[in-house]
């Protein structure tokens, strides 16, 4: 290898490509075992994730050896605190952890869209959760404390502003309380959504007929993708759950621009626009691409494998993150796998993905009016997912480390390779037409 090809090499990511590999097998095992063993009970959602993360825990640990990172903020070298003053600041840390997650149960309490539909499974889970996880803080919070290189972090100085009966105390103290709420809001409203939604991934995942998709496109290609968003989802609440610091996969910042949260809840329940009868809807009248492509035999099954693809891209992103997936939040830069053809590999999939499997143009009133009315909303939807983008990067900004990544994709990404081919052609073109 050169000299030049060396020194513009892609930067590391801060995770591997093993750690999303071995989650997705032991998703995949454990998917098989469901299907061949016929199981269907409310735990089956829940295992999935332990399928899923246990193994990016041993990869993770045994093989990257994250928690040797500096990131971690963790010093494993030292002679550890003792147990007494780990207590002093632990206690703290407690009351600022256990008080966050008291903000956020009387959200869920008085949410009303929290205790109907797939949200009502959430609940149960995370009431569940609570006394173990309530348990289990403070053997950890105390454990960490001994070898934490800096302890006043956010948990600890909410805690210390309550302790303080919520009068002013150090200045220094205000960004670290703040970015504290702002990461754990981001988590309980994100990690509530993503449990509602696995039971119906699940049963959508699990109810392929085998007997139905044997040369039938359709159900071969729905089959598929549902097994995608489950892989995605599935894969995606792992990471809201695990965000320890021994895994080095702690959210570093949450965004703290407004615009990024706005641009992100609008496409979340309860404040999504995209549903059914809301402003961003744009299925009214529309075919879909099963039933306008029903008479073009050739047609039909390169769109059903285009769409299969296109999920699949989109749940190749979030077995990208390992452990880390979350919206909002800066937890490590990724440059592998679909990170480095483009910034946003994700948004790019899902957002082809609507277009081909709707063709908004297309519809049951065959009005043009409706089309272009479709058209147009989808175009808006696009256009909040730019809006996304970009808040994302603006957060992300502020890491070095995304610079230089941002940096190398515009000079090796999948837009700058494609307009590097065009130029090519177009000097070959000119040189051919010279002679």
């Amino acid at each position: 290898m050169d000299g030049s090809r060396a020194s513009d090499a892609r930067p590391r990511s801060a995770v591997s490509t093993g750690v999303g590999l071995a989650g997705l097998a032991g998703f995949a095992l454990f998917y098989l075992a469901v299907r061949i063993a016929h199981l269907e009970a409310p735990w089956v959602p829940l295992a999935g994730l332990a399928a899923c993360a246990l193994p990016m825990i041993a990869w993770s640990l045994a093989v990257d050896r994250v928690h040797r990172n500096p990131s971690t903020g963790i010093d494993w070298d030292g002679p550890p605190r003792g147990w007494a003053d780990a207590l002093d600041t632990g206690l703290v840390k407690l009351a600022g952890l256990w008080t966050t997650w008291g903000l956020i149960a009387c959200v869920y309490a008085v949410g009303r869209w929290y205790w109907f539909n797939g949200y009502l499974y959430a609940m149960h889970v995370m009431a569940a959760a609570l006394v173990p996880l309530v348990l289990l803080s403070i053997p950890y919070v105390l454990w960490l404390e001994r070898r934490l290189v800096d302890r006043e972090d956010g948990a600890w100085a909410f805690g210390h502003w309550l302790l303080a009966g919520g009068r002013t105390v150090d200045p220094a103290l205000s960004p670290k309380i703040a970015n504290h709420l702002r990461s754990w809001a981001i988590k309980g409203f994100f990690s509530a959504f993503m449990f509602s939604a696995l039971p119906g991934n699940w049963a959508n995942a699990i109810d392929i007929d085998p007997t139905t998709i044997v040369g039938n496109v359709i159900p071969l290609s729905e089959g598929l993708i549902a097994l995608m968003f489950l892989i995605d989802v599935s894969m995606g609440t792992v990471g809201y759950i695990l965000t320890l610091r021994p895994l080095d996969a702690h959210i570093r910042t949450g965004n703290p621009y407004a615009q990024a949260w706005m641009a992100a809840l609008i496409c979340y329940p309860p404040f999504i626009l995209m549903n059914p009868g809301g402003p961003l809807d744009y299925a009214p009248g529309q075919l879909g691409w099963s039933r306008a492509l029903a008479d073009h035999p050739v047609v039909q099954p390169a769109f059903g494998i285009l769409l299969v693809l296109l999920t699949g891209a989109y749940a190749w992103a979030t077995v990208a993150f390992g452990l880390r997936f979350s919206n909002l939040t800066h937890r490590g830069i990724l440059t592998h796998g679909p990170y480095r053809f483009t910034k946003h590999p994700a948004y790019v999939a899902k957002n082809i993905f609507w277009w081909f499997a709707a063709l908004p143009m297309l519809t049951t009133t065959g009005l043009t009016s409706d089309a272009l009315r479709n058209c147009c909303i989808l175009a808006i939807i696009n256009g909040v997912y730019v809006w996304r983008a970009r808040t994302e990067e603006k957060h992300l900004s502020a890491d070095p480390a995304y610079v230089e990544y941002a940096a190398w994709i515009a000079r090796h990404g999948m837009l700058a390779t494609a307009w590097r081919a065009v130029g090519l052609r177009r000097r070959e073109r000119v040189v051919a037409s010279a002679e």
